[in-house]
């Protein structure tokens, strides 16, 4: 068989694709976002009393950074992973190609523009989200790597977009783990042996994010070389008919963006609307000092996002893969498979984040305590947090999906509803449940955003509400008994092993999710249910485990 024979085999059906997709975006997305959760642990002790007040600068600051890269790389990955996706389906890989080199050239400008505006506004963004004059540095250490990340963007939508995720995978990890040795190293260097300055540690702390950029692109750029022989037999395959517009698809493609920078900032866009509001608003209500309000923002805001967005980060993943794969199932008019497609993406969303959600929930102490330490308003925040990003978790995937099938216009309509109800309650929320208020204002207002992007989808798709249904309630009780045995497991070992300190909480929380983790899986493979979501690799598994 020639090489032209093994491009056009479909050698994996869009199930199996999408198994493999998800296998290697959870690896990226959540081996990099676990990465970035273990470096708390000697960053927190190291900054000692002022680990709090570091921890809000460093949150604040990264949450206006992460509203930049969404204008900056302007939906662009998936919005180039759709198009590629789309083109490539109809055999105009041509297409494809000059869409790439066009979308690397507008975006190294795009980059160099919002680097150089978030510089500049960094006094007046700090000066509004109650972060003062320490703020400042932080911001415009974070400008710097926005002149790397909307390139590295686009190349990470390319890989997307040819179902290729293994070089997306890889980048995210050597970014992050790129970023976490230099921000240690950094910290320990000032807080250990310097002058002891918290302000310069966090500086050196998110200026790491340029480092983390350096790194994830110089991988995207050795896997981009390898495939340069598979993309000469591709142009030379290519079916297009008349002349190619390709700055025309561009320009079509950066529409196309603008409802993924605002539906993919959702989180990002709700996040700041706890900064911006939370401390004037708390400061109007109660009596507490500006530096109490900072410490309340790193226990509600920053310090569960770093938990929370690991499991949040695997409906990411699946919203990624989904996402090529959906609409190039719509590109054909293949309303079988894209029902098929919608429907397990739903499904998936349930198998995996019940479990993690709640095995979160029940070990938020422990695991509160692992990071930051013994705090039990901290240890609660992070338990609603988590439910919180059930409903987050949702909006990503639902809105990723209404978009792959050129719903945009629905799915920032959709978002702009679940906003205005976000911002409606964030008052009274705050008032009635004060650090507790901004997780109840979000939840309800994405959770109307979720009901109208399933809703569409459904008419839209008609993937099977009944089943999906069915599943969810399936899955609701595999993670209910996984929780007996988990609790189980919990009060024995927590008879002799105390949530209140860390190396007892670390064995506790491994034996707890150790013993439920195992009982989940179990389930699902008895039941049969693993095989039908993530494919054949799960019957191996079950053989090997002689589960019958």
């Amino acid at each position: 068989m020639d090489h032209q024979e093994q491009i056009q085999k479909p050698l994996l059906t869009n199930e199996e694709k999408m198994a493999r997709g998800s296998a290697w975006l959870t690896v990226g997305n959540i081996g990099s976002r676990l990465i970035g959760v273990v470096y708390i642990i000697p960053w927190y002790f190291w900054l000692g009393d002022n680990a709090e007040t570091a921890n809000a600068l460093f949150g604040m600051g990264y949450n206006v950074y992460a509203l930049f890269i969404m204008i900056s790389t302007a939906g662009i990955p998936a919005a180039i992973a759709k198009q590629i996706a789309f083109h490539n389906s109809r055999g105009e890989y041509r297409t494809s190609q000059n869409l790439l080199k066009r979308a690397l050239q507008i975006m190294f400008i795009f980059g160099i523009i919002s680097a150089t505006v978030m510089y500049l506004a960094s006094p007046a963004l700090s000066k509004a989200s109650g972060g003062g004059d320490d703020l400042v540095p932080a911001m415009r250490s974070l400008s710097v790597a926005i002149l790397v990340i909307p390139v590295m963007s686009v190349l990470r939508g390319y890989f997307q977009g040819t179902q290729n995720v293994g070089p997306f995978a890889i980048s995210q990890l050597v970014e992050q783990f790129f970023r976490v040795i230099y921000m240690l190293m950094a910290t320990f260097i000032i807080m250990r042996l310097g002058s002891g300055d918290y302000v310069s540690a966090v500086t050196q702390s998110t200026f790491a994010a340029f480092i983390g950029a350096l790194g994830g692109i110089g991988v995207l750029l050795y896997y981009f070389r390898k495939e340069k022989v598979k993309m000469a037999i591709l142009a030379e395959q290519s079916q297009e008919l008349g002349k190619i517009d390709t700055v025309g698809i561009l320009v079509s493609t950066v529409k196309e963006a603008i409802p993924f920078i605002i539906v993919g900032s959702a989180i990002t866009i709700f996040k700041l609307v706890d900064q911006f509001t939370f401390i004037r608003m708390m400061s109007m209500f109660t009596e507490y000092t500006n530096q109490e309000l900072q410490n309340l923002m790193a226990l509600f805001s920053v310090n569960p996002d770093k938990l929370t967005m690991v499991v949040i980060g695997l409906a990411t993943a699946m919203a990624a893969v989904g996402l090529p794969l959906i609409t190039e199932s719509y590109a054909q008019k293949d309303q079988r498979s894209l029902t098929k497609l919608v429907t397990n993406n739903l499904q998936l969303y349930s198998f995996i984040m019940f479990p993690a959600t709640f095995g979160m929930v029940l070990l938020a102490y422990p695991l509160n305590t692992i990071f930051y330490g013994y705090n039990v308003l901290g240890s609660r925040l992070l338990m609603v947090a988590c439910l919180s990003g059930l409903v987050l978790g949702l909006f990503m995937i639902s809105a990723t999906m209404l978009q792959g099938i050129y719903e945009n216009m629905s799915a920032m309509i959709f978002f702009g509803i679940g906003f205005i109800v976000k911002f409606l309650l964030q008052a009274p929320s705050i008032y009635l449940l004060e650090s507790y208020g901004p997780h109840f204002s979000t939840t309800i207002g994405l959770g109307v955003a979720c009901y109208l992007n399933l809703r569409k989808l459904h008419q839209k798709t008609h993937f099977n509400r009944s089943l999906v249904l069915r599943r969810t309630l399936l899955m609701l009780l595999m993670t209910i008994c996984m929780i007996v045995v988990a609790a189980l497991a919990k009060a024995v070992f927590g008879s002799f092993l105390s949530d209140e300190h860390k190396i007892q909480s670390f064995i506790l929380v491994m034996l707890v999710a150790g013993s439920g983790g195992f009982a989940y899986l179990y389930l699902g493979l008895k039941i049969r249910i693993a095989d039908k979501l993530l494919g054949p690799n799960m019957v191996r598994l079950r053989h090997k485990l002689r589960i019958k």
